[in-house]
C-alpha cells in the first residue's frame, strides 16, 4: 500500500517513452479518501504517464526542394524559441555532398537554415536517401542563471502536495523536480519569471487527450523554461510570441488533463542536448506562507 494521502496528484514530462503508474482512490464510510497502488471496489482509476505531449511537428520542419542540380534540404522553425537540431542521412545511395556525421545546429526562434544539398553523382540514377531528423526546444549552450522564484499564484496559502521525485508522477528526467500545489479551480496563476511563452493548450476539458491539461510554456532569457500546467480550460490570458513580466496574469488553476484533483503543477526545464529535462528550482518562500508577491488582487 502506498498508504493515505489527502493530496493531489499531477503529472509532467515532454515526449518521453510511456512510463504508467496505476492509482486507485476510493472513500471509505467515514468520507476518507485514500489512493492506493492496490484496487479496492468502487474505487476510481487514474493511470499516470510522466510525460507532456507538445506538437511541434507542425513547427519544426524538414523541407526538401528539388532542383535541376538535385535536391536542398532546409529545416524550418516557427516557434517563438530556439531549437536545438539534428539531422541524419541514412541508407545513402548515388548522392554527392551527403554529410558523413550528423549535423548539428541551434536554429533561433522563427527562422529557417540550409542543412545540406545533395546531387546524385549518376545523373541518370535518382537520389537515394532517409533522412532522420531529432530536434528539441531551446539552447543547450546556455546555462541557467540561480533563482528564486516567487510563488506562482494569487491568494493561498495553499499546500505542496507532490515534490521532487514524488512516487506517482515526478519520477522520469522531464518531471522528477517539479512541484504539485493543492489550490481551487479559478485560482489566479501568473509568472513566477519574465520570459517569451512558446507554447500554450486553452480548449481541453477534464482528462482530454493530453496528460498536461492546459498548459503555458515560458522560455527564459537563460535558456530555461517554466510550464504551468492543469490550467482551467479557456483560461489563459497570454499569446505564443508574448513577452511576459513576473507578475504577469497567465490563466487560472484546472483539473485538466492527467489530474486526480485541482492543482498547479509547476516545473523548470532545459535542454542538455536534444532532449528537454526538469532542474531543481527552489520557491522564494515557503509554499504555504503568506504573503507572497501576488496577493493583493489580480
Amino acid at each position: 500500500m502506498l498508504g493515505r494521502i489527502f493530496l493531489f496528484l499531477g503529472l509532467c514530462g515532454l515526449a518521453v517513452p510511456a512510463m504508467a503508474l496505476t492509482i486507485y482512490k476510493y472513500t471509505d464510510p467515514n468520507g476518507v479518501v485514500t489512493y492506493s497502488d492496490q484496487a479496492a471496489p468502487g474505487a476510481q482509476v487514474f493511470v499516470f504517464r510522466d510525460r507532456m505531449v507538445e506538437q511541434l511537428d507542425n513547427q519544426v520542419q524538414l523541407e526538401t526542394r528539388k532542383h535541376a542540380g538535385g535536391e536542398t534540404l532546409l529545416v524550418r522553425n516557427d516557434l517563438f524559441a530556439p531549437v536545438d537540431i539534428e539531422l541524419k542521412l541514412e541508407g545513402v545511395r548515388n548522392a554527392v555532398g551527403a554529410p558523413d556525421k550528423p549535423i548539428r545546429w541551434v536554429l533561433p526562434p522563427r527562422s529557417k537554415i540550409r542543412l545540406a544539398t545533395l546531387a546524385p553523382r549518376d545523373p541518370n540514377q535518382p537520389l537515394k536517401y532517409t533522412p532522420r531528423l531529432r530536434y528539441a526546444m531551446g539552447d543547450p549552450r546556455l546555462i541557467p542563471k540561480p533563482y528564486d522564484y516567487p510563488l506562482p499564484w494569487l491568494g493561498g496559502p495553499f499546500r505542496l502536495t507532490q515534490g521532487a521525485n514524488g512516487k506517482y508522477s515526478h519520477f522520469t528526467p522531464k518531471g522528477r523536480y517539479a512541484m504539485d500545489i493543492a489550490m481551487p479551480v479559478g485560482t489566479p496563476i501568473v509568472a513566477a519569471r519574465g520570459g517569451m511563452v512558446v507554447k500554450i493548450e486553452n480548449s481541453q476539458s477534464g482528462r482530454g487527450t493530453n496528460p498536461a491539461g492546459n498548459f503555458v510554456r515560458i522560455i527564459h532569457d537563460d535558456g530555461t523554461m517554466g510550464v504551468y500546467l492543469h490550467l482551467m480550460k479557456g483560461s489563459v490570458k497570454v499569446r505564443e510570441g508574448q513577452r511576459v513580466e513576473v507578475g504577469t496574469a497567465l490563466a487560472r488553476s484546472g483539473n485538466t488533463g492527467n489530474s486526480t484533483g485541482p492543482h498547479l503543477h509547476f516545473v523548470v526545464q532545459r535542454n542538455v542536448g536534444l532532449t528537454v529535462e526538469s532542474i531543481p528550482f527552489q520557491f522564494a518562500q515557503p509554499v504555504n506562507s503568506l504573503p507572497n508577491f501576488a496577493v493583493g488582487g489580480e
